[in-house]
């Protein structure tokens, strides 16, 4: 994506940021334009090029009704869907490209000493994005609205050598955002975390795209419905974004809930691919 396109979905995000602030007063697109310093006709035009529907019609795949309905009508088939849908159904894609190997113990002992990880940043359209990989597959994978990010990473290997050089590895997992899913490779995921964690991250695998879930249907799914604290945290320490779709895991009342790189860019995401599915 270009520097404008980047612009656009800053002011989109400001947009989704007003409209949640303010949604008892219902704001027309008049006043939601002007919060974001353009023109109601730019606005309009704005937002339908960014996520292929009006503002109106976005707040309604991002409204607590449709979570709840989403919810009610997936309750029992949720994780089924991967296997009703068939090979080219697109709700099972994320269980099919995307797998997780687990580092080994040796692998990132003492801090990840023994690993050399590729870094590189890039567009996505939910702003920067910093993709990280090892010679085994993706092992990071965060929204980067500041230095942060690296620190992240960092701090998850601190003795790691890390070069800043984009591989075919990295270019896989961010045609994501830009390709038909049906054409995408397998995409390899190299990751640090304890069984429970890998069990957590495998089942968010599962959830297909524009399907929502909650913490409570995770643990049962694990068959530990007693420990949807124990899973929330393990989302929360979820180190790939978007690929391992934590951002679909919300509350039992229908809220979407907080996320590891905002609630805002959660809206936008969950908004984001309802459309896809439903145009």
């Amino acid at each position: 994506m270009n520097e404008q396109k980047i612009i656009h979905y800053n002011r989109i995000a400001d947009a989704i940021t007003y409209i949640k602030q303010n949604f008892k007063d219902q704001p027309n697109l008049d006043e939601i334009a002007e919060n974001v310093h353009v023109s109601p006709f730019h606005f309009q035009r704005l937002f339908t090029e960014w996520v292929g529907v009006s503002p109106k019609k976005f707040l309604q795949y991002t409204s607590v009704e449709y979570a709840k309905q989403i919810l009610k009508n997936q309750q029992v088939t949720l994780f089924d869907v991967a296997y009703q849908t068939g090979l080219s159904g697109t709700g099972r894609l994320h269980d099919l490209f995307v797998k997780i190997e687990g580092m080994t113990p040796g692998e990132y002992k003492n801090g990840g000493e023994n690993l050399v990880i590729n870094y590189s940043y890039a567009e996505s359209p939910f702003g920067k994005i910093l993709v990280a990989s090892t010679s085994k597959g993706i092992c990071h994978m965060a929204f980067a609205d500041n230095r942060d990010a690296f620190k992240e990473l960092q701090k998850r290997f601190p003795r790691a050598s890390f070069i800043q050089v984009v591989d075919r590895c990295q270019q896989d997992a961010l045609f994501i955002f830009t390709r038909d899913w049906k054409e995408l490779k397998q995409i390899k995921l190299h990751l640090k975390g304890t069984d429970f964690q890998l069990k957590v991250w495998e089942t968010l695998l599962k959830i297909p795209k524009g399907g929502l879930t909650t913490y409570g249907a995770i643990a049962n799914h694990i068959g530990n419905p007693k420990a949807s604290r124990a899973v929330g945290t393990a989302i929360g320490n979820n180190p790939i974004a978007f690929l391992i779709p934590c951002h679909r895991v919300i509350q039992s009342t229908g809220d979407l809930g907080q996320y590891h790189w905002g609630s805002t860019r959660k809206t936008a995401i969950i908004g984001w691919e309802a459309v896809k599915m439903d145009s």
